[in-house]
């Protein structure tokens, strides 16, 4: 088929997937991996091929981007000891018992390990599309590990076709590449966004801005591949600290376009990725010989066992080395955690790149005799880690039974609650400092006021739907003969909420032009210069308010999500007081 072709119908296959997935209850990857496979029945649909340069080169570095500036840096501080090992050491232990699973049905030693190094990393864009029903602290912890485990794999896989092919590994050599791969990602990774940060800082038009981010993923990916390091890596790095630093070196107007178009791209990408892996399906199907079919199926579900059978049992023995919470957790909370964890690491298109990426042909032809069963085998691991975990993640996670957990809403409330303040202490000095008249100050200070008793009261109000809950469940326990039937408990999306409100309502005066007139005394200060003067202290006071929240930020009050919640309303009215920027 054309390319023209293709897009379409990967474009209508999106629409129709995000229409229907709702009526179906069903999350949207899980739909479209479905539609994926019927339109692999029609043969001119299955020849379309997905090549692993394109995931590698061109979805990879977007997705990966936009999932590190959405990351909690707070939180891959406080986890390190935990994403660590589960980003190295456990890639590694699954890598080879795949690779054992592989050998005991005959494939040979080096193919096995391929295979175990295909299927080893869990994919941050599955993780990224399906994890997000799980708590705040466990998704963002999955997250993180999603995103560093592929250079640790990579690294794995490069090993693994370098004895295929007849090469030396040394333990020396082996060290070496490990240290180039992560070494490397990281200076290159640091080094493109230290680039991008000067020339962000050098430019405050919206569209050389948002250029030069959508350049970021690709360059680190690109510098990285050149000094034969982690492309991965680099582009995990810059994007984890273009998040930190954008903020003082990007403006309102370009914050929020990336805003908007980020998403959709992404959410582009990801719906295209999820099609093409059930038409991959499709394919290596059909070019499999039928009596191979059978072994291949149960070693891909053998292997889809082992890698769920290694992940819990690594964390049951990688429990003791972590950090002890202040509170102990109630009894088999941990156990229950560990089971949701390990069903949440789901396989994706990273997987199917890498073991795409197996040379075709070489000489001997050792490696290439293996690469239809590689890339099977990897197939039917993602077909079943998505169809087959996924559909049973809510479940598991009601049976968790998670306390709801309100460290962001409580952070955000005290976050608006300290910039308001700060900004209502501040008004007098901005006032002096910009020559704003005292009509203009006291307008303005009424409207702070308003803005801090809308924070507490949302806050009270929090706190008391709170009361309410736990009153209502412990009467609903008195009432109910049966506690083990008391039902299941009320997600915090059955609280009351409270609508968010963006500053001033726009429910003043309409401001009307006025004539000139021979009447009009010149003496009193004209609408337009009060008008103008409301607008600059407006913007001086919603400055100090970033400031306040970068701040926060910077000693660890409050988390880089909560920093992005209040900064993009911030924006919204920065871009209402100035307007959008021309691009030109």
């Amino acid at each position: 088929m054309e390319g023209l072709e293709v897009t379409v119908l990967l474009g209508l296959t999106i629409l129709v997937g995000t229409l229907i997935a709702p009526r179906v209850r069903l999350a949207l990857p899980l739909v479209l991996v479905i539609f994926g496979l019927l339109l692999g029945f029609v043969p001119e649909l299955r020849e379309v091929q997905l090549p692993p340069e394109t995931v590698l080169l061109l979805f990879l570095p977007v997705i990966l981007f936009w999932e590190s500036l959405t990351t909690s840096l707070r939180s891959i501080r406080r986890d390190f000891r935990y994403i660590l090992p589960m980003s190295t050491l456990l890639v590694v232990a699954s890598a080879f018992a795949v690779a054992g699973v592989g050998v005991l049905f005959g494939m040979p030693w080096e193919i096995a390990l391929i295979l175990g190094a295909a299927v080893a990393p869990p994919d941050a864009t599955a993780v990224a599309a399906l994890g997000r029903l799980l708590p705040q602290r466990m998704f963002m912890k999955l997250k993180a590990e999603s995103l560093t485990n592929d250079g640790t794999a990579l690294v794995l896989y490069a090993i693994a076709v370098s004895l295929a092919m007849g090469g030396q590994v040394t333990p020396l050599s082996v060290t070496g590449e490990v240290a180039m791969s992560y070494v490397g990602g990281i200076l290159a990774g640091v080094a493109v966004a230290a680039v991008a940060y000067l020339l962000l800082r050098r430019t405050a038009r919206t569209i050389v801005i948002n250029v030069t981010l959508l350049l970021v993923p690709f360059s680190a990916f690109l510098v990285a591949e050149l000094v034969h390091a982690s492309g991965v890596l680099a582009v995990v790095v810059a994007g984890l600290i273009v998040a930190y630093v954008s903020p003082r070196v990007t403006t309102a107007s370009s914050r929020r376009q990336a805003d908007a178009a980020w998403p959709f791209g992404v959410f582009l990408l990801n719906g295209a990725l999820f099609v093409l892996i059930g038409l991959e399906v499709q394919y290596v199907v059909h070019e499999v010989s039928g009596a191979a079919i059978g072994r291949l199926v149960l070693i891909a579900l053998a292997v889809w066992v082992t890698l769920l059978v290694v992940r819990y049992l690594f964390q049951l023995m990688n429990a003791p080395f972590q950090r002890r919470p202040a509170t102990p957790p109630p009894r088999g909370a941990r156990a229950r955690a560990r089971a949701v964890s390990t069903v949440a690491g789901m396989r994706g298109a990273v997987s199917l790149a890498i073991a795409l990426s197996v040379p075709a042909s070489v000489p001997g032809g050792g490696i290439a005799a293996g690469r239809d069963e590689i890339v099977f085998v990897t197939a039917g691991v993602i077909l079943l880690s998505l169809l087959g975990q996924a559909p049973f993640l809510p479940a598991l996670v009601r049976w968790a039974r998670f306390p709801v957990d309100h460290a962001e809403d409580e952070e955000y409330e005290l976050a608006e609650r300290a910039i308001s303040g700060a900004a209502l202490a501040a008004i007098d000095d901005l006032a002096v400092e910009h020559g704003i008249g005292q009509e203009v100050r006291d307008r303005v200070r009424a409207e702070g006021y308003q803005m801090l008793e809308y924070a507490n009261a949302r806050t009270l109000a929090r706190e008391q739907a709170l009361v309410d809950e736990a009153a209502d469940a412990l009467d609903e326990m008195l009432d109910e003969p049966d506690p083990l039937g008391a039902g299941t408990e009320p997600s915090s999306a059955d609280l009351p909420t409270v609508p968010r409100a963006d500053g001033d309502t726009g429910d003043g005066p309409v401001l009307q032009m006025l004539a000139t007139s021979t009447d009009v005394d010149l003496a009193q200060r004209s609408p337009l210069v009060r008008h103008e003067e409301h607008t600059r202290l407006k913007l001086a006071l919603i400055d100090r308010k970033r400031e306040v929240l970068l701040g926060l930020r910077g000693r660890g009050t409050v988390d880089d999500v909560v920093v992005r919640r209040i900064s993009a309303r911030l924006d919204l009215e920065q871009v209402r007081l100035q307007g959008i920027e021309e691009f030109d």
